[in-house]
This record gives C-alpha cells, structure tokens and sequence, in this order.
C-alpha cells in the first residue's frame, strides 16, 4: 500500500481529513483539528463570507501554513450550483482541490448522483481536483473516475447520522473497482467505525459530525487519528482467516506435559 495519500498534487502523511463546522467555538474547533494529526482540512465555501476576510472569518481561523485547505460545495442542490461554488473558492486563490457535493434529498442529505456526475466532468475538463461525495455503489463509483474524479468519496451512512459503515460489502467492491483513492465520507460515528472503514483497505476518511459533536470533541479527535492509523496498519498486516471452528494456539512441541514435568 501507498504510504501516502495522493490527491492531485498534495500527498497527505494523515490519511484522516477533518471539517469545521457544528463545533461550539473556534478554539474547540483549533485544538480537535490538532488533536486529530490531519493535515487537510475541508471547508464550505458556500457558507463563508468570500468578501469579509479577517477576524471572525472561518478561513482565517486556520493556519494555512501548516493546513491544506479542501474548499467543498454543501449546500448545492444542483451540479450548477455546485460548479459555481467551486469557481468562486478559485476565485478566492483557494486552489483547483474541491470536494464536490451535490445533495438530492434535504432530509437524508443523500447525494444526486446524476447531477454529481455531470458537475464532475465537467470541473474535471476545466482543471479542478475533483472530490466526489457519492453513495455506497460502484457503478457509479466507476463512472466518477472515468468522468475524471481524483478520488471518490463514498458515504459509510447518511451524513451527520453516526450509523457507521452500513454496507461494508459495498465499500470493499468500490475499492476493488477504481483506481483512485477511495476516501469514506459521513456517517463515521466513533472512533471503531474509523478502524473498520480502514480495515477494508480504503485511502482515508473524511469526517466532521463524529469529532464535533462528541461530549469531548479533542479527545474523539485523538481517538480518531488513532483509530484511522491502526486501522492501517490491520489492513497493511492482513487478518487471520476467519472459521467456524476452534484452533489451538500451540503445537505442543518442545512443551513440557503435566506428567512430565512431575517425573523430571
């Protein structure tokens, strides 16, 4: 495996990447995204003042030296909407990285993929770093990279919702089915639903809900950056097959028996 995450021109040491909003003030805000290791954080650009730069501004709350900004669209309804969010965080000099959404349902949140589709290939024809939030189907997987995605982004449950991974199956197939990083975006509730999103041998997760909204979102944001390297390493490692039966853990060669050791 790839020690690091390549997305366009940025390689990420941390294959965790943070977001910055429900968090209850900046500092919290600051110090989780610090306690989590990860070195890009994503932003909605439909949600910030472009024109009102400074103090109080959500971009100018991170330090840009030591983060890579991932401008994202929420908020679109439709691949119009969402490439227009996109030309204005270039506009702003926030790069040609954009992590594409484009909501279908505003009670689910669940995406519209046929409007994402479009969007993708048509950011992707004018230079962007395309970023897809998509569902958990490799059909559709497949047709975003061939559309010109860097990467795919595939929910492991609605946003916001903490389910965890709802369909491991389908995540595993994904990963089997691109070239590109998969990167497993929303739903990831707790830090175990980090490690088996990594354990299945995706590229890296994406998460806001799970760290913001914890009792304790500094410590959730540690556990995190460690779940997400341990998952890793598991997945690096390989497991144990998995039986039905029980197997004994030692040979018994060169072990000393009960009787035995009475008689020495």
């Amino acid at each position: 495996m790839q020690s690091e995450l390549v997305l366009g021109d940025v390689r990420l040491k941390s294959r965790l990447i943070v977001g910055t909003g429900k968090y209850s003030s900046p500092e919290i805000m600051r110090d989780a995204i610090a306690a989590s290791g990860a070195e890009m954080v994503t932003v909605a650009i439909g949600r910030v003042d472009l024109s009102a730069r400074g103090a109080g501004n959500l971009l100018d709350e991170l330090d840009w030296d030591q983060y890579t900004i991932l401008p994202n669209t929420a908020g679109a309804y439709s691949g119009r909407e969402a490439i227009r969010i996109a030309q204005l965080a270039r506009g702003a000099e926030l790069g040609d990285l954009i992590k594409l959404e484009v909501i279908g349902d505003r009670s689910t949140l669940l995406p519209d993929t046929t409007e994402l589709l479009t969007a993708t290939e048509q950011l992707a024809k004018d230079g962007f770093v395309v970023l897809p939030y998509t569902n958990d189907d490799p059909i559709m997987a497949h047709r975003l990279e061939n559309a010109g995605a860097a990467a795919v982004m595939p929910l492991a449950s609605p946003i916001g919702s903490g389910l965890g991974i709802l369909n491991p199956v389908n995540i595993q197939l994904i990963r089997e089915t691109v070239s590109v990083p998969v990167i497993v975006d929303a739903g990831v509730g707790t830090a175990s639903d980090a490690a088996q999103a990594m354990e299945l041998g995706i590229d890296g997760i994406l998460m806001n809900s799970g760290i913001a909204l914890a009792q304790d979102p500094v410590k959730m944001a540690h556990a995190m950056r460690l779940a997400v390297g341990a998952g890793r390493l598991a997945a690096e490692a390989g497991r144990m097959p998995r039986g039905q039966m029980g197997v004994t853990t030692s040979v018994g060669a060169g072990l000393a028996t009960p009787q035995s050791a009475e008689t020495t």
